[in-house]
């Protein structure tokens, strides 16, 4: 009789590597991948017409829908099929953004690949997956003491400050980013002084390097 595989489906901007993880994940006794795409909406439209994998590996760090946000758009339209992120960002805040986001598998880009099969069967398995590393920051963020709810306050970013934060990494002036927002030029400033006070950044520069750090924007 033959063994049932789980699909898996691929979402990652760089061909070469959804290629490499195809092949990758071919060779696993478990899986097979049937879909792989460039980007969030790519895979939305293919699920509206009909592709149903068992577990999504998704890439964080995408144009024109990223990880954030397909992951999101996921857990509310199609919260049964799994999600493993797979990503280079590890930082705190990172993961805090993942799992505000209903994600519960992380996955570093650099893993070994029986780390990927391991992770895999986990998430189909059990729900969830996290490294001995990830493990070990989200224990010790979560311990309480004052710094350690000090740094996750810093760290939870409301809606509209993570879309100022995106709109101020780019070449737009204050006075447009207020315009697009369809907000006054004062509440563009109140964003921005909290910001600065919240991340301990000084300048617009701070800004764009702290969310280029943490995943927030993509270049």
């Amino acid at each position: 009789m033959e063994i049932r595989k789980y699909k898996v489906v691929l979402v990652d901007d760089h061909s070469l590597l959804r290629e490499a993880l195809s092949s990758l994940i071919a060779g696993f006794d478990d899986f097979q991948v049937v879909g792989s795409f460039n980007n969030g909406h790519e895979l939305i439209r293919a699920l509206s017409e009909g592709l149903r994998p068992d577990l999504i590996l998704l890439d964080l760090n995408m144009p024109v829908l990223d990880g954030f946000d397909t992951a999101k758009w996921l857990q509310t339209n199609h919260p049964d099929i799994k999600l493993l992120v797979l990503t280079m960002y590890d930082s705190e805040i990172a993961l805090i953004r993942l799992l505000q986001t209903g994600v519960r598998g992380f996955l570093k880009k650099d893993t070994h690949p029986h780390e990927l099969n391991n992770a895999l069967k986990s998430v189909c398995n059990n729900g969830f997956y996290y490294s001995h590393d990830t493990t070990g920051k989200l224990a010790s963020m979560f311990q309480k003491n004052p710094e350690n709810q000090r740094f996750i306050d810093k760290a939870i970013l409301t809606e509209n400050e993570l879309e100022f934060l995106r709109l101020a990494s780019t070449d737009m002036t204050y006075k447009e980013i207020a315009a697009k927002l369809a907000i006054s030029p004062r509440v563009i400033d109140s964003y921005r002084d909290a910001l600065f006070e919240k991340l301990d950044v000084k300048s617009r520069v701070g800004l764009a390097i702290y969310a280029v750090k943490n995943g927030i924007v993509c270049f």
